[in-house]
């Protein structure tokens, strides 16, 4: 069993409130990713699942029973850091088996449970070996089967993947997620990258100062924002926002307006569409747009397009068609069959 329940869970530093009364409910085995900007509460939030913070208001259950004053040790939760925080004087099979020894677990009990997680994790052949002596990924697979050794209830991932390149940052996050299909067990895992939430999460809950903005699967939050703050963190280049045109709007402004939201409701403030939302033609197609920047990524091309009457660029994903376009190219701007979103003054979806 692995379930984690929030009740009203509030923390402060002096007079900053950096969780602001988070209700929330994890379901045994499920994946649940917490994602938001610098700032926002999220490690915060997971630290005090793990002990390592206190809560200064609200409730933690861990299977139902209060953990608020349980030992960390005592709360069957296992965390693993951003830093992996390695033992470098020793072997990777003595610091996957560390803890185990600190809790009296006989040696060839312990040596067992070590060789069953470096099985899982595909390091076998790397128990003998130093920390010095791995690369980053490995590194981390250590840590990982640290954690895995104590068997708990759920797992704790506080940005686990940010120390990594590219490649390995797409390899290690295969590998989480395999690890999670075969062991079942509840994990938490704290991002800011939206590309580790998007295709990692079962569910993700999106935070911002101290509150969960959504909860939801990934393309549900993706394909039906709550706010513009949702809409806006999740999708990359970021989603487009266009105000709706004021007196002294040009007739560009108006035009594109007119194209995204024809039957815009009244209370719509702004429309957004997302880039690959947009296509873009010859000159006199659509709304005239001049090309600020052309970003060429091989399978597809991501234009920054000035448009007359906003502040903003307008930034859309085409494909490999349009390797040819530079800056200063002039372009008919124009929206796919897709739905536009429509957002209030407060920043709400509306439509």
């Amino acid at each position: 069993m692995g379930r984690v329940s929030l009740r009203s869970v509030r923390k402060s530093f002096g007079t900053v409130d950096v969780i602001k009364g988070i209700d929330l409910e994890v379901d045994d085995g499920e994946f649940l990713v917490f994602v938001g900007p610098s700032g926002c509460g999220k490690s915060t939030m997971l630290r005090m699942i793990a002990g390592l913070e206190t809560i200064d208001g609200g409730d933690l259950l861990i299977d139902g029973r209060r953990a608020n004053d349980q030992r960390p040790s005592d709360r069957g939760a296992a965390m693993v850091f951003q830093n992996y925080a390695l033992y470098p004087h020793m072997t990777v099979a003595e610091n996957m088996g560390f803890a185990l020894k600190m809790s009296g677990v006989g040696r060839q009990e312990r040596d067992q449970q070590v060789r069953r997680a470096a099985d899982v994790l595909r390091i076998g052949d790397l128990l003998q070996r130093m920390p010095r002596e791995l690369s980053g990924g490995q590194r981390q697979r250590v840590a990982i089967g640290r954690a895995i050794v104590r068997k708990p209830r759920v797992f704790l991932f506080d940005e686990p993947l940010s120390n990594l390149d590219a490649a390995l940052r797409v390899d290690m996050r295969i590998e989480l997620s395999r690890l999670h299909r075969e062991l079942g067990t509840t994990m938490i895992y704290v991002t800011h990258d939206q590309v580790e939430a998007m295709t990692m999460g079962t569910r993700i809950a999106v935070f911002n100062q101290g509150r969960i903005e959504q909860l939801g699967a990934p393309l549900s939050l993706y394909d039906a924002p709550a706010n513009e703050f949702v809409a806006g963190f999740l999708g990359a280049p970021r989603i487009n926002l266009v105000g709706r045109p004021g007196a002294d709007a040009t007739p560009v402004h108006r035009a594109l307006w007119a194209l995204l939201l024809p039957d815009a409701p009244a209370q719509a403030s702004r429309a957004g569409v997302r880039a690959e939302h947009l296509r873009v033609g010859a000159p006199g197609a659509g709304v005239p747009a001049t090309v600020a920047m052309a970003e060429h990524l091989g399978d597809i091309s991501v234009l920054h397009l000035r448009v007359d009457g906003l502040a903003e660029l307008v930034h859309a994903k085409v494909d490999a068609g349009h390797a040819h376009l530079a800056a200063g190219a002039c372009v008919g701007l124009l929206p796919v069959a897709a739905p536009v979103l429509a957002f209030d003054a407060a920043g709400l979806r509306i439509a």
